[in-house]
């Protein structure tokens, strides 16, 4: 297969999925309980009125016409205007986003930084004692459950001990230094919540990857010609471990996303997640279509991408 073919392949698998999860979450959220017209229609209304602005906002078509009137926004580039806080949706993601950004995106370096050097001195102590602490840890750190984590960590570091701010992005009336020092302190919890729960997954898998490269032919081959063990490691066995590394990186932004959506409503952080959680409450239907479609489209695009980085690491992904 080409690679122009395989490329134009996921792409069209990719927009496929989007239309998949914006038709599910439209769906979805017309199931949750409650009355979406109480959201911009104030009891005091008269009839006429409250038909009005229910008419303003498409609420007062049959369902499968509000369903392609939202696909024909969406095309247009429009998520629809907020019912609670009367701006574009558009506006109000872009005030979240940049918080769940430095969320994630810390989450995720950490996660790395940590987990793949975990995931090597297991490998290379295979079946000995830190092989197998790291490997309770790994399997520990799976089950975990972010609300938990989050309010286990509160509760110790931030009610009991003082250490760090028990919720928000930053503390008002600062500014300068100080204010990207209040932003740092109030992102400490989050991030090291964020990232136990996704670091055993790194780790297991860099040292199964990397316990299966080092028994290749390359490697014995490199051990009887001298190569220094510390070479043989880090720079053939290492290397061609960190494949499925990387691609594990792609494939698990979407759990990040999950759980940053938890993350953000336990330390009342003021990104996305906190934004579903307070759009589901007072049932804000443009917001949650336009967060859920974002988190949707990044999740597509990053496993979109790291499956068409895999295809040109390996030809053989393409053959099949």
């Amino acid at each position: 297969m080409s690679i122009a073919l395989f490329v134009l392949r996921r792409l069209g698998r990719g927009l496929f999925t989007i239309l998949f999860a914006v038709t599910v979450t439209f769906l979805l959220l017309r199931l949750l309980p409650g009355d979406p017209a109480l959201a911009v229609a104030s009891p005091n209304m008269t009839d006429e009125a409250r038909a009005a602005l229910l008419t303003q906002y498409g609420l007062s078509q049959p369902l499968f016409v509000q369903y392609f009137l939202y696909l024909g926004q969406l095309v247009q580039g429009n998520l629809g205007t907020s019912f609670t806080q009367s701006i574009p949706v558009i506006d109000v993601l872009m005030q979240r986003l940049p918080w769940t950004l430095l969320l994630t995106v810390s989450s995720l370096v950490l996660t790395i930084i940590i987990g793949i050097p975990l995931g090597v001195l297991a490998a290379s102590h295979k079946n000995r004692f830190f092989d197998r602490m790291v490997q309770v840890f790994g399997v520990t750190g799976q089950s975990l459950f972010v609300p938990s984590v989050g309010i286990v960590l509160l509760f110790v570091f931030g009610l009991n001990l003082r250490w760090f701010p028990i919720g928000g992005a930053y503390d008002d009336g600062v500014y300068g230094m100080e204010w990207y020092g209040s932003v740092l302190s109030h992102l400490v919890l989050p991030v090291i919540s964020l990232t136990l729960i996704q670091l055993g997954s790194y780790v297991l898998t860099m040292r199964a990857t990397l316990i299966e490269a080092l028994g290749e032919d390359y490697i014995t081959l490199a051990k009887a010609k001298g190569v220094p063990p510390r070479t043989v490691l880090w720079k053939h066995a290492v290397r061609n471990a960190m494949l499925p590394a990387t691609t594990l990186i792609g494939l698990q932004l979407g759990f990040v996303v999950g759980g940053a959506v938890l993350t953000e409503t336990v330390f009342a952080y003021p990104g996305i997640g906190r934004g579903i959680y307070e759009a589901v409450t007072q049932l804000d239907f443009p917001v949650l279509q336009g967060a859920f479609l974002l988190l949707a489209v990044t999740v597509v695009i990053a496993n979109m991408l790291t499956d068409i980085a895999y295809g040109f690491l390996d030809p053989r992904v393409r053959a099949s």
